[in-house]
């Protein structure tokens, strides 16, 4: 199965390390994990079940703003992901 990802991979991936791409375009490349993240976080923060936006009693929410609160203020991933994770879990227990 890895020879079958490699063959079907590694031609894409060994041209493209010799193209040369315009300084612009690297730029606008760094907003693409920013913006996957947020296309995947913000459904399941916002309207976890499907049905209804809770916004007042959502815990996922409030771990999700203490998480980019923290993330912004400190810039470091691992404090952010266990602010946010604890912010949601006693959010969770106690509402």
């Amino acid at each position: 199965m890895a020879i079958v990802t490699f063959i079907i991979r590694y031609p894409v991936l060994g041209v493209s390390a010799r193209i040369k791409m315009a300084p612009q375009f690297i730029q606008i490349l760094r907003y693409v994990p920013p913006a996957v993240l947020t296309a995947i976080i913000a459904p399941a923060v916002l309207i976890p079940t499907g049905d209804k936006i809770d916004i007042i009693t959502n815990p996922r929410l409030i771990g999700a703003i203490a998480a980019f609160v923290v993330g912004i203020w400190r810039q470091n991933l691992l404090l952010t992901i266990c602010v946010g994770m604890i912010v949601f879990l006693i959010c969770q227990l106690y509402m």
